[in-house]
């Protein structure tokens, strides 16, 4: 899955871990006022939004208790191949074609009866790099003629823009095509489209596009007359139902990872815009899908500060219009020894379960033992189901961030992060169009150190007390007498957010395995508003570059991303 092998870079990670985590400022100890507007909507939960990466290197994905574990977590997706191996898999032979490591019980057939157990709705990778447009109207057909699956979602490949075609022609990516352009993924894309669909119509079709403001976004390789993006939807744009961007915004230090969702108002604005410019009067069914995310460049990946960005960017992704948004991954494993993160260890893992492996004469807990990741999503089952109606909400500091859902029962739940490592916050909550009931208030907490998540009757529902580095959800039941199940009002189309442009001549934040790969790290230039928002559209987000620390060719970092190995798991 993913292994990451960092050289000379790490020491100065570790070194940074708790550097610039949220200090606290000059009036830390003041109240942190937030605001719930129960009456304007953001949409509603995505019905299988809260997803997850599998692979057929992970022999634990059907396991009982992994299944039961994904389930209870509230997972209503699954993706599946894997990653970069999904170019390079033939699901009829279930094997890889350059010999990859595939384990049993992993082919596509125990992969459904995986997701069925979970009640997860299945996203499937068509192999593009070295597969066919038949090979893939085979598998529609396999799974939705003669099995009757159902499978709606179908990815055109994984990360094709790492197939060479930018940098220094070194790509992570499987491509036997001899044109690597992204005008010969477009019209590849179109006949793939039309040969899935031929078989079943109601499939949903998935172009790869770049991340708008990482690398390559913008970039144009000798004979290219546009990017990537551009280029693949000005051939593709009428043949497509969704697009799919990766998300690992990454940062130095903890504090920089917490602070990323803030961008993703920005990275939607201008996917929004290139849909509408080639989509035409489809556009607005066209569907934005975030199909790998997790805190991988950053310090932390299995610690608190990466359970509290879980949740986090889950609800911004959802309040921004994404319908879907999976984690990477179920099982992943690493090859780096553990790390110390803000006191906690952190065993720099890309999974949500220990796989058990050791390194550098440390190992995991147990296998399945869940990660505080796996809290920090599972977190999400506190706050919203399916079908209920996010609404805004506002804090006035941006160390305690703020979602908020009407639940379909009449209820308000308002999910509080403090991303604080050291401080309590003490918050004050006000509403408007909800009266909550007088009294103490039922909480779902997760803090650091926990194993699971608490619930307790905790302070009211105008003032709560926030531990360190916590996740704590009010329930809060309407006042006696009142409307409690008005029908929020639809927000305001967003207009002021700035969409995410590159810096001239500079590489954004995401590099997967090709050594010599260009990678810097794209960061916001300016600072926070007074007034954080989530969900809301007054963001404006740029960029500048930041090089040095992750830079491949200075010795930087490797990136191995959907090959399987067999360290990755554990016997």
């Amino acid at each position: 899955m993913r292994l990451r092998f960092v050289a000379g870079a790490v020491a100065m990670l570790a070194a940074s871990a708790g550097v610039g985590a949220l200090a606290p400022s000059a009036d830390a100890a003041a109240t942190v006022g937030i605001k719930v507007d129960a009456g304007t909507s953001l949409g509603t939960v995505p019905s299988s939004g809260v997803g997850l990466n599998t692979g057929v290197g992970d022999d634990r994905m059907g396991h009982a208790k992994v299944t039961s574990l994904m389930k209870a977590a509230g997972v209503r997706q699954l993706r599946y191949p894997g990653g970069s191996g999904a170019d390079d898999f033939h699901w009829k032979t279930h094997t890889m074609g350059n010999g990859g490591w595939i384990v049993p019980n992993t082919d596509f057939d125990s992969f459904m009866a995986t997701a069925k157990k979970v009640g997860a709705q299945p996203i499937l990778t068509a192999n593009y790099g070295s597969g066919t447009p038949q090979e893939a109207a085979d598998w529609v057909k396999y799974a939705n003629v003669d099995k009757g699956y159902g499978v709606k979602y179908w990815e055109i490949g994984n990360e094709v823009y790492g197939n060479g075609h930018y940098g220094n022609g070194k790509g992570w990516e499987t491509d036997n095509h001899a044109d690597k352009s992204p005008k010969e993924y477009g019209k590849n894309l179109v006949a793939y489209a039309k040969a899935m669909k031929a078989v079943d119509p109601k499939v949903k079709i998935g172009a790869v596009l770049t991340t708008p403001g990482f690398w390559p976004d913008a970039e144009k390789a000798p004979g290219d007359t546009a990017d990537w993006n551009n280029t693949v939807l000005s051939i593709a744009g009428g043949s497509i139902d969704f697009v799919i961007v990766h998300w690992y915004p990454g940062g130095t230090t903890t504090a920089d990872l917490l602070k990323t969702p803030s961008k993703i108002a920005g990275v939607r604005s201008s996917l929004r815009s290139l849909i509408a410019k080639y989509a035409g009067s489809r556009a607005a069914s066209v569907e934005i899908a975030v199909t790998e995310t997790d805190t991988v460049f950053s310090p932390a990946l299995t610690s608190q500060a990466a359970a509290l960005f879980a949740p986090d960017t889950y609800m911004t992704w959802f309040e921004q219009g994404a319908t879907h948004v999976d984690w990477w991954n179920l099982h992943n494993g690493s090859g780096d020894a553990p790390t110390t993160v803000n006191g906690q260890t952190d065993y720099q893992d890309g999974g949500i379960l220990s796989a058990g492996t050791c390194a550098g004469g440390k190992c995991q807990p147990p296998r399945d033992t869940p990660f505080p990741t796996y809290w920090g999503i599972r977190s999400l089952t506190a706050l919203a189901k399916p079908g209920d109606t996010m609404v805004k909400s506002s804090s006035r500091n941006s160390s305690v961030a703020v979602h908020a859902v009407r639940s379909s029962k009449g209820g308000l739940n308002v999910m509080l992060i403090n991303k604080s490592p050291k401080d309590a916050a003490q918050v004050s909550l006000s509403y408007t169009g909800f009266t909550p009931a007088a009294g103490a208030v039922t909480t779902v907490s997760y803090a650091k150190g926990d194993t699971a998540l608490t619930t307790a009757k905790r302070g009211t529902a105008g003032a709560q007390k926030l531990p360190p580095y916590s996740i704590t959800t009010l329930q809060l039941k309407p006042a006696s007498g009142t409307a409690s199940a008005d029908k929020p009002t639809p927000a305001p189309t967003p207009t002021a957010v700035t969409p995410v442009v590159s810096a001239p001549g500079t590489t954004g934040t995401r590099a997967q395995g090709g050594i010599g790969a260009p990678v810097s790290q794209a960061t916001p230039s300016s600072t926070s508003d007074d007034l954080a928002s989530t969900g809301a559209s007054s963001a404006v987000v740029t960029y500048s570059a930041l090089g040095g620390l992750l830079v491949i060719a200075a010795g930087g970092v490797l990136v191995l991303r959907g090959r399987r190995r067999r360290g990755l798991h554990g016997r």
